[in-house]
């Protein structure tokens, strides 16, 4: 164990096994938040009797639009007025809008209080992030957030069966209204176990000149805009077969009926490349590890891309190479993020938030570009994670100036 880490457990307030489990089930309301109706979506489609085909996928993105920018406000508040009374507030929007959307008369109100829902999610992310960012930094934080990501990940595992399961034995709305049971049990949890993180001395006007200040600083830094575009670009990727996985499953494969299990075993990949690197991270750093996995997704995107298209789409071929391209996201996530935030900890609150912002705002639109661009084969979204891999990857280089896998760098 480190020095950093040893300095890093003195100052998490509560056990780290909580603070982990805690952090990463307020990382969940994100994931829950989507992952949870992807079973539901055809079913949607068919109550509010929607005419276009992709149209179905809006339920997802209009979530993710919501989740985007208001994360560039909620951080300067988080800097002002403190973590724990920000976050609060959000997981009580977050429990209305999850029981609203029960009762949404219309699909078009549906997808307004999804994205309001988006939001109040937006408020538990940027807290969350600013909070782990209080108590720790640069490896000793890419250890956390990958332990966090690691838990985190369970969700997208269970949620879609989760999803299955509630429309098994209820009404299908349910799948909105157990978000708002678990963002009670969250508000619960939080109130009493976590203090706050952010000591009154170190809260930070809520002015103009203190917020662009803190913009500019994040925009600015070569390292930080650097990670944080690259994250955005590549990210783009997962949200895209978010958007189009249950289309791909049953329109390409027809193995629709199986979904949520070939879905948890893309998640579950993901989860044990989350929890290596935050075994390996303190020893290999970030660079080196991040860099080299996002060669890896390059290589096997582009192998299952010709695949497919010369050789014809065999669903387990298809499989086990997305399974193991999916497995890259778990050592790029965590590293990016530490990386980005290392060098804006007492702007944590807004340089979180406009990492935030920026990441899902990027990779929720080419996400959705990517995801409405299915035409009944794999091709377009191979494709895609082919193209965004490259330029994620030319994104680093010039960050880096020309020098992957931690060449001339320090302790990153």
């Amino acid at each position: 164990m480190t020095e950093t880490t040893k300095n890093t457990l003195a100052k998490l307030p509560i056990p780290r096994w909580e603070f982990v489990a805690m952090m990463a089930a307020i990382f969940g309301l994100q994931a829950m938040g989507i992952d949870i109706m992807l079973p539901a979506l055809e079913v949607v489609g068919d109550h509010y009797q929607i005419s276009e085909e992709n149209d179905q996928q809006l339920v997802i993105f209009a979530f993710i639009l919501g989740f985007g920018f208001p994360q560039l406000i909620f951080g300067p508040l988080a800097d002002r007025f403190g973590r724990k009374i920000l976050l609060q507030l959000s997981l009580v929007g977050y429990f209305i809008t999850g029981f609203a959307c029960m009762f949404a008369p219309s699909f078009g109100v549906l997808l307004a209080i999804r994205f309001l829902q988006g939001i109040c999610c937006a408020g538990t992310r940027v807290t969350a992030g600013a909070i782990i960012r209080d108590l720790s930094k640069g490896r000793s934080m890419a250890s956390i957030l990958s332990l966090v990501y690691t838990v985190f990940m369970i969700v997208p595992i269970i949620a879609p069966a989760l999803g299955t399961g509630i429309m098994a034995v209820m009404d299908w709305r349910w799948v909105f209204g157990i978000l708002g049971v678990f963002s009670a049990i969250m508000f619960i949890w939080v109130q009493f176990r976590l203090p706050p993180t952010l000591d009154d001395a170190d809260k930070k006007p809520f002015s103009f000149e203190q917020i662009s200040g803190a913009f500019k600083a994040v925009a600015t830094h070569r390292i930080t805009a650097g990670y944080m575009i690259a994250s955005g670009i590549i990210f783009g990727c997962l949200f895209a077969f978010i958007g189009a996985s249950e289309q791909v499953f049953d329109e390409v494969f027809g193995r629709g009926d199986k979904f949520y299990l070939y879905f948890a075993g893309i998640a579950g990949l993901l989860a044990v490349m989350t929890y290596s690197n935050s075994k390996i991270v303190e020893r290999f750093g970030m660079r080196r590890i991040s860099h080299g996995v996002v060669l890896c997704f390059i290589c096997l995107s582009l192998i299952n891309l010709l695949y497919m298209h010369f050789i014809g789409q065999e669903f387990w071929v298809f499989y086990i190479l997305f399974v193991l391209t999916f497995g890259c996201f778990g050592m790029m996530g965590a590293n990016f993020s530490s990386l980005a935030l290392e060098y804006m900890g007492d702007i944590a609150g807004t340089a979180n938030a406009v990492y935030g912002f920026s990441t899902i705002t990027l990779s929720g639109g080419l996400g959705f570009l990517v995801a409405r661009s299915f035409d009944g084969t794999v091709r377009p979204l191979l494709f895609a994670y082919v193209l965004l891999g490259l330029a994620s990857l030319g994104v680093i280089l010039i960050t880096e100036r020309g020098k992957l896998f931690g060449v001339g760098e320090g302790k990153g």
